[in-house]
């Protein structure tokens, strides 16, 4: 609940101190400091559970008190990162972002991210306090000092942001709309060049509301989202400025819960990062950005610190925080609808989904036999001219290819490859050569093969394959194994996860559009399960999420998250557990957003201590064909770091060239 001066939507995590009392706080610093060393636990209890603005009084009571100033001494007191981070709650936050920026421009080079991170975020009031507090703290101009410190477009935008004369939210027109979107492709994908002025003027003046509508109508349009044309359009550090004011245009919460996550991540924290967010943010819009954070990277931001940091650091960075997710297993109910609005774009937009491979020109597969069979003749084998061949083909070629072969030399060309290639290599070309459906028959066999099972291949696969393809793999797996899928599924799993596994098997997924009433229906009947009881639950759960349409699912999840305030996927997680639990997310998780569900599956296989290199060839051999760049695209979009580059780092050899190829490009 909020406290007194601070509105009833407050979204911070730290709140007024009631009963506050400056003088008896100034005092108890004051002794926390006095003699020998200090009680720094003492110290970081009272300045993190008072508001920026009780911080103020403390210091001017201090003043008052002991003729001394609170920051020079806690300063002097104080050490490190620990130091860093008290001193930046004690400073009004325009007096903070300036200081921030005065050490981004100070001495030799230029910290781009962090003046990124302040002008693409701060509002336009913000920005006004931020020119005023550097002019006072300094004696010194802003803008002259960014101007003298930066070059280029970059500069340019820097600028435009640093006069916060962004529009408000209630200025927004329809044919402005259109016109913007026009202006903006014809600037970046129609031009020779770009026409980087049109990017500044829109992005840096519009308000965010008209700009989240002509970001909608750009994907409508062009058939991609901003952030992609921005990438092939701009370069260096105004790419990445203009890359993070369309984030904070979509989300601000969302834009620094991606920032903290890349701070913590990998080896090393980047302390700065961490420190200037969690003191910026602690009073504006913490709780929307814990769980954005929770939602998009399956832990707690209360986690993540706690087990990145140490010391009284850590004890006053968990108490900005405010609280551990993980523990509590719930949605704030605002957090809810942004988690939701996270992903329903991609369900409205109509995304054109594309491949990477595509049907070679002038298909000749009576050269490629020969060229193939060249390959693999005599002493050695060329590996080079095989993988450029199999993976610049379509599968409908690649099948061409192996009739002309036998035709040709009466030899079975993946009997040949088998006996030329081995290892990593040879499980990505044969995988390759195999039609779809007899790929996929084959990675379900292999998972109910042997002493256990993987029932992590047997959800990716039946979670995400349309009822086509589901058929398809059903007359392949009779086929090649003389079974049934149904009986090898039923034979090898047992209880609620055999139903789901045998539902998708079906491949009887309703088709077509939603029913908003039959959807309001469908969520009240999950809605309504009693907590606690998990047979129920399940059985509900799979009646809906296994039956209907995408389109309809995802008016169900919108239509749940009304009744409930809650994301159905962390319901799913807090009320199930094991392969049912999984099993339920892959298919939440592919309504969603199916190529992003893919992304995360190869970020998990790369990152690390070694590769998982069976679900890397998986996804990359099922995907090529069908939505792999819509992956990169996603890949990029939330690990900040490209789908060519992963492979890259994570690959070596053949294996990496093959891949390589697959992919299609760097992004």
């Amino acid at each position: 609940m909020a406290k007194t001066g601070q509105s009833a939507m407050y979204r911070g995590s730290v709140h007024d101190f009631p009963d506050f009392d400056p003088n008896q706080d100034a005092e108890a610093l004051y002794t926390a400091m006095k003699g020998f060393g200090s009680d720094k636990e003492s110290i970081l209890e009272l300045i993190t559970s008072r508001s920026n603005k009780q911080r103020q009084e403390i210091s001017q009571s201090y003043k008052s008190l002991y003729g001394k100033d609170l920051i020079a001494d806690l300063k002097y007191e104080l050490t490190g990162k620990f130091e860093r981070l008290i001193v930046n709650l004690m400073r009004p936050l325009a007096y903070c972002d300036a200081k921030e920026i005065k050490d981004a421009i100070s001495g030799i080079g230029t910290d781009e991210k962090c003046l990124i991170e302040i002008l693409a975020s701060r509002t336009n009031e913000q920005m006004h306090q931020l020119v005023a507090a550097y002019k006072d703290a300094y004696e010194r101009d802003l803008e002259s000092d960014i101007m003298g410190d930066t070059s280029g477009h970059f500069q340019k935008m820097l600028v435009v942001l640093l006069q916060g004369t962004r529009e408000n939210d209630d200025v927004v027109s329809e044919d402005l709309v259109q016109q913007d979107v026009q202006d903006l492709y014809e600037a970046g994908e129609l031009k020779w060049g770009t026409d980087e002025a049109q990017f500044i003027y829109i992005l840096g003046n519009r308000s965010k509301q008209h700009l989240r509508l002509v970001f909608d109508e750009y994907l409508k349009t062009t058939g991609k989202p901003i952030e992609a044309s921005i990438r092939g359009e701009l370069s260096g550090d105004f790419e990445k400025l203009m890359l993070a004011v369309v984030k904070c245009i979509r989300s601000t919460p969302e834009y620094f819960a991606d920032r903290l996550f890349k701070a913590m991540k990998g080896l090393g924290t980047r302390d700065n990062t961490l420190i200037r967010i969690m003191v910026s943010r602690s009073e504006l819009d913490m709780l929307d950005i814990r769980e954005i954070f929770r939602t998009k990277y399956e832990k707690s931001l209360y986690n993540m610190i706690k087990n990145d940091t140490s010391g009284e650091y850590k004890k006053a960075l968990l108490k900005l925080c405010g609280g551990d997710d993980d523990a509590a297993g719930q949605f704030f109910p605002e957090a809810a609808q942004v988690a939701y609005q996270m992903w329903e774009l991609s369900a409205v937009a109509r995304v054109e989904l594309r491949g990477t491979v595509c049907a070679a020109n002038d298909f000749n597969p009576d050269a490629d036999a020969k060229a193939l069979r060249k390959a693999m003749k005599g002493i050695g084998t060329d590996e080079a001219t095989i993988i450029d061949i199999i993976t610049h083909r379509s599968n409908a070629q690649r099948q061409q290819i192996q009739q002309t072969f036998k035709s040709h030399f009466g030899r079975d060309l993946m009997a040949d490859l088998k006996s030329e290639i081995s290892g990593d290599l040879a499980r990505l070309i044969l995988g390759l050569m195999m039609p779809p459906a007899h790929y996929d028959a084959k990675q379900l066999k292999k998972a109910m093969e042997g002493a256990g099972t993987d029932e992590k291949t047997l959800i990716e696969i039946l979670a995400t394959r349309t009822n086509a393809e589901i058929r398809a793999i059903n007359e392949a797996y009779k086929e090649d194994y003389h079974k049934s899928l149904e009986d090898a599924l039923s034979s090898d799993t047992s209880g609620h996860f055999r139903r789901i596994l045998i539902s998708l098997a079906t491949g009887n997924r309703e088709e077509g559009g939603e029913n908003r009433d039959q959807a309001r229906e469908d969520a009240q009947e999950i809605a309504d399960t009693p907590s606690g009881d998990k047979t129920s639950l399940e059985t509900r759960f799979m009646t809906v999420l296994c039956t209907r349409s995408y389109p309809h699912l995802r008016r169900v999840f919108q239509e749940f998250i009304k009744m409930t305030n809650y994301d159905i996927e962390h319901v799913i997680k807090k009320e199930m557990s094991g392969d049912v639990k999984d099993a339920f997310v892959a298919i939440v998780q592919s309504v969603k957003n199916k190529p992003l569900f893919f992304a995360d599956k190869l970020y998990k296989s790369m990152k690390g201590a070694g590769t998982d290199e069976k679900t890397l060839t998986r996804v990359m051999i099922s995907r090529s064909e069908i939505d792999l760049l819509n992956i990169r695209r996603e890949f990029i979009e939330k690990y900040d770091k490209s789908l060519h580059q992963a492979i890259e780092d994570d690959t070596s050899g053949d294996f990496l060239k093959a891949l390589l190829a697959l992919c299609g490009g760097e992004d």
